[in-house]
């Protein structure tokens, strides 16, 4: 396996990659292979009860005596997880002047749809590590919130974009918070391509709309490039980062670009095992006929791809977004029955 992909594709451009919800051992792994930074998402805990079993399993028991609440559990429980991953690449941050190294956390979904509770999570949050980023949705609350953010001068992801709609309306309101207040902490702008694209399948296979494989394989690709291309062509002070990866190409259609990419660690190996050559994509011209067809025959192509296809409203019910949401969601719970589960075993031994 080519190990030094990921290296020689820094090296080469500006494109960097991030690993997503790792174990500890992928997260050294994924350091070694040229890893700048960590995602994590309320999914986390979940996704270690299957890769760190026995390191969950004791962090769970550990926690839930000295909460009542399970949700309180959980998010001492999150902490303490993100926490050691803080630690881990704490001197990368260190030794970068604050450039690398973040480690992003993000509440359960269910708490975003007022500002006051995602503010409430991020203080909280912040204080797990110096090189803590907020991950906030960006919807009507996670934008009001995020506008106290700046004035905090607290880093940013901001997360669940699908949408052109959406990152025009966050870079705005970061670019007037970050005026207003004189702040202009770390500001990173998602496009959740692979997430995109598994909705847009689905939505073709569920309706029988007539159309490629090929063709609908393209669609968050293409509304990523358009993405990139109005962030550059406007000025806006951010880094794109990708995410909700599937497949290889969706780290490869972004090389090339000044954008990071975060990605899990099995896609990291895929990528070692497929060694590809390193191409600038992200300034490749896409097919005006497949954005036309898309464009037609699907209403959340259009949705994402157009300028206003969305209204800030709008954003919280878009059916990408639904849909990664839920599988945070899902994670939560995981998570949540987890500790109810120890929680029933304590009380009653």
């Amino acid at each position: 396996m080519a190990k030094d992909y990921f290296h020689r594709v820094a090296a080469e451009t500006k494109t960097r990659v991030w690993v997503n919800n790792p174990s500890l051992s992928d997260m050294r792994n994924a350091m070694d292979a040229g890893a700048i930074s960590c995602t994590t998402n309320p999914a986390y805990g979940s996704k270690l009860l299957k890769s760190e079993h026995d390191y969950m399993v004791g962090v769970i028991q550990s926690v839930v005596p000295d909460f009542s609440d399970d949700h309180q559990a959980a998010d001492r429980i999150y902490q303490i997880i993100s926490g050691r991953i803080m630690q881990e690449f704490l001197p990368l941050y260190e030794s970068s002047g604050g450039r690398e190294g973040f480690v992003t956390m993000q509440d359960d979904p269910r708490n975003d749809y007022a500002p006051e509770p995602i503010i409430g999570t991020t203080l909280r949050h912040a204080k797990v590590g110096a090189n803590y980023m907020a991950k906030i949705p960006v919807i009507e609350s996670g934008m009001a919130a995020m506008e106290r953010l700046v004035e905090l001068n607290i880093p940013i992801c901001a997360t669940e974009i699908f949408s052109i709609a959406q990152a025009v309306a966050m870079c705005e309101l970061y670019a007037a918070a970050s005026a207003k207040s004189g702040n202009a902490p770390p500001f990173y702008l998602t496009h959740i391509t692979g997430i995109y694209d598994e909705e847009i399948q689905s939505q073709v296979a569920a309706q029988g709309i007539d159309i490629s494989e090929d063709v609908v394989r393209q669609a968050g690709t293409i509304v990523m490039r358009k993405q990139y291309r109005v962030i550059k062509e406007r000025g806006f002070a951010t880094t794109m980062l990708g995410g909700g990866a599937r497949a290889p190409y969706h780290f490869t259609e972004w090389v090339g670009g000044d954008a990071h990419i975060t990605i899990n660690y099995s896609t990291f190996e895929e990528l070692f095992a497929l060694d590809p050559l390193i191409v600038d994509r992200i300034h490749a011209e896409d097919d005006a006929a497949v954005i036309a067809e898309l464009r037609e025959k699907i209403p959340d192509f259009r949705r994402a791809y157009d300028d206003e296809g969305l209204a800030p409203h709008e954003f919280e019910k878009f059916e990408p977004l639904l849909r990664f949401r839920n599988n945070f969601i899902d994670g939560c719970d995981a998570v949540l029955r987890e500790v109810a589960n120890y929680r029933r075993a304590f009380t009653s031994a």
